[in-house]
């Protein structure tokens, strides 16, 4: 483990890996504020679970549009550098509404600043999450290629990390802390990243501006949406140069004379390059996407998403509420969901990758539909007939459903590398996140209205479990779309 770091440490510097397991690990920790924010929301603000709901699906949506990072800071350097200044102000932005928030009773008591500030945060964590990949697709090209695979497993254990360690001092935190202090502490670690920033080399010579992206209809991208060095390197001309030389003297004083009438307007050209650029980026983006080999897998996991109402908040009310259980318990749990998730990656690595993407989609549907029976008897009270403890039944259900929403996650997750197309895999592949990330966000507002129709709230909890046999009957449906997932699609590259 150590020599592994060391050669680490020696092909991409201290500084670089010190930020890459910061962001990430950070990335995983802030389920020890979200964790205070929820029960914020409940106690404080005494939102409905609808109502909770459905500020969380807001105040996420960020998430939702990852590619217009990546394409901003792809094609707008600012102050000849593409990923740093970006990566500044994603942290500024996941720093300022905990303070905020920390220091000000007034609005974190106010559903309204309090959403607006969530959301901010989330937009500087999300941009943050695609800088740090670009980075990271930037750092192990040419000859660090090798250690790609090492770079993205450090990146994993250190956000893993962060979500164990989060989750078990989220629960510590809120049975021994005032709410407005776990804000501030959560507080330290953007502060950290901001000064690390600060540590870290960027080239400018991979920030130049391209005329060549303003002349064509598409442009190569490498693996994290950023242009290619090849054509960074590219020197920016004049079209009078191109031309062949007739005589020397001659077409030496007319390159002489065209250079200095096109002088004055080298600003305005330096925009329009930034334009077109953008609009190339765009363009290209949207092309590939309408292929039909990648928009029509793409629509199932959107549809699976969205036709399946997410009853997540609901039942974490139901929870503290009904069942009283202590933030402590409920912090185990996670930690055991996240127990769940990496086994649920081992398993689809070991003994489903060679399965047909259709099949084992089926059997991930059909295995969230058999665990949502487990709610249906927490909710019933048919677990207590039984003698089963309410505190087993959901720790079960948390970890098997983290394990089963893996293995519907890691085709996810293969068939969208399969589906880019080279040049622009860095930019789709963000998007195909994105497309998750707002079906997800689309789901919790399909829950958050399940809710309300049902009118399930913190005093009663009668119509709950008509709220989970209408989710069980939804999860069985996207099966019936399964003809948009390609019929010979493994987890096996193509």
């Amino acid at each position: 483990m150590i020599k592994w770091l060391k050669q680490l440490q020696k092909s991409f510097g201290t500084s670089f890996l010190w930020l890459v397991c910061l962001i990430y690990f950070t990335q995983g920790f802030r389920s020890f504020v979200w964790t205070a924010v929820s029960y914020q929301l409940k106690d404080k603000l005494k939102l409905s679970p609808s109502a909770s709901q459905l500020l969380f699906s807001i105040s996420f949506f960020p998430w939702s549009i990852k590619p217009l990072y990546g394409i901003l800071s792809d094609c707008i350097p600012i102050k000849g550098r593409k990923r740093i200044p970006y990566l500044v102000i994603a942290t500024v932005l996941s720093l300022f509404p905990w303070l905020v928030l920390g220091s000000k009773a007034s609005l974190r008591s106010s559903y309204g600043p309090l959403t607006i500030l969530l959301t901010a945060q989330n937009l500087g964590s999300a941009m943050a999450d695609v800088v740090i990949d670009a980075m990271i697709a930037e750092a192990v090209r040419s000859e660090r290629a090798a250690f790609a695979g090492d770079l993205q497993s450090l990146s994993w254990l250190g956000m893993a990390l962060g979500g164990i360690f989060g989750s078990l001092l989220g629960g510590y935190a809120l049975q021994n802390l005032q709410i407005d202090t776990i804000f501030l502490l959560f507080a330290v670690l953007p502060s950290i990243q901001l000064l690390s920033c600060g540590l870290v080399e960027e080239d400018f010579s991979a920030s130049k501006v391209l005329p060549e992206l303003a002349n064509s209809s598409s442009h190569q991208e490498n693996g994290n949406g950023s242009v290619s060095d090849t054509e960074t390197n590219i020197v920016v001309k004049y079209k009078v140069t191109s031309r062949r030389k007739k005589g020397n003297k001659t077409k030496r004083t007319k390159q002489v004379n065209k250079t200095k009438k096109e002088t004055p307007k080298k600003d305005d050209t330096l925009a329009v390059q930034l334009f077109h650029s953008l609009k190339s980026a765009i363009y290209s983006l949207c092309r590939a996407f309408k292929q039909p080999i990648i928009l029509r897998p793409m629509a199932w996991f959107f549809l699976a998403q969205i036709i399946v109402p997410n009853l997540s908040t609901v039942m974490f009310y139901y929870h503290t509420e009904f069942l009283h259980l202590e933030p402590s318990f409920l912090a185990t749990a996670r930690v055991v969901g996240w127990i769940g998730l990496m086994i649920g990656t081992f398993m689809y690595n070991r003994y489903l990758k060679h399965m047909k993407l259709r099949r084992s989609l089926i059997w991930a549907h059909v295995g969230l539909a058999t665990l949502s029976l487990l709610d249906i008897a927490l909710v019933s009270r048919l677990n207590v007939t039984y003698d089963i403890s309410d505190k087993l039944l959901v720790l079960c259900g948390s970890a098997l459903a983290d394990a089963i929403n893996q293995l519907k996650f890691m085709p996810f997750l293969i068939l969208s590398g399969q589906l880019c197309p080279p040049g622009i895999e860095g930019t789709l592949f963000a998007l195909f996140m994105s497309i998750n990330n707002l079906g997800s966000t689309l789901g919790s507002f399909v829950g958050a209205g399940v809710a309300s129709v049902l009118n399930i709230s913190s005093g009663s909890f009668d119509n709950l479990q008509l709220g989970i046999i209408i989710q069980i009957i939804c999860t069985f449906i996207p099966i019936g779309f399964l003809f948009l997932i390609p019929k010979e699609a493994t987890g096996i590259s193509t």
